[in-house]
């Protein structure tokens, strides 16, 4: 006797869903919290060191922050999540612009964590299933 099976469309559907949050998740870690200061609990990453360098870190930072977007986009988001989704990096491109204080802002301010926690709610309800990298 012979078995046959069928693969659902579905299912491949929340396999790419899990693997691009789990690809995106790595990336607003790295940016936003990737470096740990030794001796203590603060964090800071990508984000912040790369606009220590004028001008192309900024541009460099907030286009990889575009990126999660675009993802976000291409998963389905509604448009008022992206909405808020672009103020975020809008308000972390305001505080960069300034000199100095920008980066310390920067530092504190982690857009593409809270980005990605706004997606992370919106895949959790699109998506549903064993999710086990969630933290």
């Amino acid at each position: 006797m012979t078995s046959y099976s069928y693969a659902s469309p579905l299912s491949g559907t929340s396999f790419r869903a899990t693997e691009t949050r789990t690809r995106l998740d790595a990336l607003a870690r790295f940016l936003d919290s990737a470096i740990c200061v030794p001796g203590t609990n603060f964090r800071f990453g990508a984000d912040a060191l790369l606009n220590l360098i004028p001008a192309i870190g900024m541009l460099t930072s907030k286009g990889m922050s575009a990126y999660l977007i675009w993802e976000a986009r291409r998963l389905g988001v509604p448009p008022g999540t992206l909405l808020r989704m672009v103020g975020n990096v809008g308000v972390d491109f305001a505080i960069s612009a300034v000199p100095l204080v920008g980066w310390v802002g920067d530092v504190f301010y982690r857009s593409n964590l809270r980005n990605m926690a706004l997606l992370r709610d919106h895949l959790d309800r699109v998506h549903p299933g064993p999710n086990i990298f969630q933290r």
